[in-house]
């Protein structure tokens, strides 16, 4: 038979199909020809998600209209393929149902030795062979899970692949989460198993890091890339100094990173500008921190990392119109992230409107659990609105998930003392002084407690002297020396103390305390200079 009669005839038979069998399924397509199910396919891997949505969803309903129509192992990609294309269009409740039922049928497929061939539909082709993957259609389940915050359902639908067959961006997964939940040995072991198959995964190493592995033993496990691979040598220091960071040794991680960023293949990186601008951030050096982060945002307009400790920072210093042009920014390259809600924030808490500070602190935890920044900007609004049980609890979270972060631990002392619990600051502050180390940031927060209790305030004057021995431009610790000299009335030496703070930086609270001080002396016009110099 010649081509163009195997045509007619081909022709003829589907006729007959559609007028006297409407409801049995079409023969089976000729080789070489791709059926509905490659299409789906097809526009999946296209990007067509929209599309697919429409075609899996008719298609899924003629499936149940007539069993018969679609083999099993075509039902299995139809419904992963229509859970694919609700994924995307984050549906993520209705894509799990669907990847559970698509699951469901690739066990039942897997029990059926012999596939039977769908008449119309079934598989002709080597490519409409390949199922998709099981453990990817697991991996997206879990992803929907994260998405809904069900962490421990995504724990134990990962945790249920095994070890073998996990990949990497499965075990990065598991990892994350289970730092999350505070499991850390688990954590700890999927992290190095990211490592031992891509042993240039930067994130999973900082995972290592914040878990308290040795930055030498992470180092090890990156040895030899770094000895086969051309121009990594940097990446050893890469690795010191962000163990220096995770173990708070701040200065020595400014030093190491500043090492690194003066080498001419990494100068003006902004990950590392900004990494820079958060260590002068916790070392209380607030003026280069402004610096760094300004210096990241010129090379990067676009960048989001960061900018919530930026607008906390420019905020702090009454630079709110900045805040505001800030968050407005922020807002117009994605409102997905915390930090444009957390600038925003900080714009209102320092505009003492609290409960709308209270708001969009909440939506950016919102958006991210684990946002460091949010959790204080909430827990401060709460406070000054008088529910300090409760911003002791966002505190406590901050610390949990930043603990080498001083001023999470501020926060909560400021709520013991505006809960008159006294004993409990000082617990606190003396837990900080001897697990942070004897600086000027640890000694001054030692000294703010002290400051409350009448039979210490001698203890805290000593504490604040070892302070500005350290770091004479240290603003918090200024302005508890000079609150104590008021005290004493002692205004002379209030006014030589905050002279020398500002003869190398300008600051609005030391200025209006200057204010003060002058003031008390019958200094009015310097004075009414010094309100202004805040003011502006």
């Amino acid at each position: 038979m010649d081509p163009g009669e195997a045509a007619i005839l081909e022709s003829s038979l589907r006729r007959f199909y559609r007028l006297f069998a409407p409801l049995s399924p079409l023969p089976a397509a000729l080789p070489g020809r791709m059926n509905v199910i490659d299409h789906v396919r097809d526009m999946a891997a296209a990007g067509l998600h929209s599309n697919v949505r429409l075609l899996s969803s008719l298609l899924l309903t003629m499936s149940n209209n007539n069993p018969e129509l679609f083999s099993p192992s075509q039902k299995y990609q139809l419904l992963v393929y229509h859970a694919d294309s609700l994924f995307h269009d984050k549906e993520y409740r209705n894509a799990v149902s669907k990847y559970t039922m698509a699951l469901q049928q690739k066990k039942a497929l897997s029990k059926t030795s012999k596939v039977r061939p769908s008449t119309g539909n079934s598989a002709s082709t080597p490519q409409s062979q390949c199922l998709p993957s099981e453990i990817e259609v697991k991996y997206k389940m879990a992803e929907c899970y994260t998405m809904l915050k069900q962490d421990k359902d995504a724990i134990a639908i990962l945790d249920g692949i095994p070890s073998r067959q996990r990949t990497p961006k499965i075990n990065m997964m598991l990892a994350n989460l289970y730092k999350k939940a505070g499991q850390e040995r688990p954590s700890v072991t999927s992290y190095k198993e990211v490592l031992r198959q891509c042993p240039l995964a930067l994130d999973a190493i900082l995972g290592l890091l914040s878990l308290s592995v040795k930055g030498a033993e992470v180092a090890s496990m990156t040895m030899n890339v770094i000895q086969t691979v051309p121009n990594l040598d940097w990446l050893s220091v890469w690795i010191k100094a962000y163990a220096f960071v995770h173990t708070g040794d701040n200065s020595r991680a400014i030093n190491t990173i500043c090492s690194l960023e003066k080498k001419s293949l990494l100068r003006d990186n902004v990950d590392l500008l900004g990494s820079l601008a958060d260590l002068y951030f916790r070392a209380g050096d607030n003026k280069n921190s402004v610096l760094k982060f300004e210096q990241a945002q010129m090379l990067d307009p676009y960048l989001i990392k960061g900018m919530d400790v930026y607008g906390y920072l420019l905020a702090r210093e009454g630079r709110l119109e900045d805040v505001e042009n800030l968050g407005c920014r922020l807002f117009n390259i994605s409102d997905q992230h915390a930090e444009p809600w957390v600038v925003s924030g900080c714009h209102s808490f320092y505009s003492k409107r609290y409960s709308r500070a209270l708001y969009l602190g909440a939506k950016a935890i919102q958006l991210n659990s684990n946002s460091v920044q949010a959790l204080l900007l909430k827990g401060a609004a709460l406070r000054n609105m008088g529910r300090v049980q409760e911003a002791i609890i966002h505190f406590r979270e901050a610390i949990r998930l930043a603990p080498c972060r001083l001023d999470c631990y501020e926060g909560l002392i400021e709520c013991y003392l505006a809960s008159n619990s006294i004993r409990e600051a000082m617990v606190m502050a003396n837990n900080v002084y001897k697990t942070l180390g004897a600086n000027a940031q640890t000694l001054t927060l030692l000294a703010t407690v002290c400051l409350e209790d009448p039979v210490t305030q001698e203890k805290a004057k000593t504490l604040l002297d070892k302070a500005l021995t350290q770091r004479p431009d240290y603003i918090k610790a200024v302005v508890k020396k000079a609150e104590l000299l008021s005290r004493e009335q002692k205004y002379e030496d209030g006014i030589a103390l905050l002279r020398n703070a500002l003869a190398n930086q300008s600051d609005c609270v030391l200025h209006r305390i200057l204010g003060d001080f002058l003031v008390a002396v019958n200094e009015y016009q310097e004075a009414m200079d010094q309100y202004s110099i805040a003011l502006r």
